[in-house]
């Protein structure tokens, strides 16, 4: 089942019970999905980075794009305008699709899983994942492999703390294998969210 439909049949009705609010707008939802991979071990000695841009693509379902370095850093080689990255964001139907792959087919694919870490939440509830090597997606075959990468994946969602991002991402499916630290959390008015429409 793809993650937009079990959020709509089943996780939207399970937060607004536990979250204990009648507004469907004030839960959490899915906002957007940004992948990255950084160039700086991968391009040493050389200067093409085609193949990391085609990597992007396929895997994504959508081309990346370069980022440059805005400053010098004498000390790691970097020069103002070098290429550092490639990056892609991902809303809607592809960022469905892209997670829907990763929960269901790219996780259970990382040798010795065990489950990822409910620790890289941000204060606001964004969950960042970090895979070292890209050839775990089915769209890569590995035989064509001659130098490998990794990629981040960083998980931007409307809800207002890591309890609230946790509970969103392990209801539609991620495989936890911790919770994230309890911590005292303000109180704040949901009018902001309630105005916000679910992205799913």
């Amino acid at each position: 089942m793809r993650l937009s439909e079990k959020y709509k049949k089943t996780v939207a009705k399970e937060l607004m019970q536990e979250l204990g609010t009648k507004n469907p707008h004030a839960i959490p939802c899915l906002k957007k999905v940004s992948i990255n991979v950084g160039m700086g071990k991968y391009l040493a000695g050389s200067k093409d980075y085609s193949q990391v841009m085609e990597n992007i693509t396929v895997i994504a379902g959508q081309k990346g794009y370069v980022r440059k370095a805005r400053t010098a850093i004498s000390n790691f080689k970097v020069r103002k305008g070098m290429p550092v990255g490639i990056s892609v964001t991902l809303r809607g139907r592809r960022m469905d699709d892209f997670l829907t792959k990763l929960v269901c087919i790219v996780l259970p694919r990382v040798r010795d899983f065990r489950g990822i870490s409910a620790r890289s939440f941000d204060q606001k509830g964004n969950y960042s994942i970090g895979l070292r090597e890209y050839t775990v997606f089915p769209e890569i075959n590995a035989d064509d492999v001659t130098k490998t990468h990794g990629l981040q994946v960083n998980i931007e969602t409307t809800a207002r703390n890591p309890q609230e991002g946790y509970l969103l991402l392990k209801k539609l499916g991620f495989p936890f294998r911790d919770e994230p630290k309890k911590q005292k959390v303000k109180k704040h008015a949901r009018a902001m969210h309630e105005a916000k429409p679910s992205a799913l």
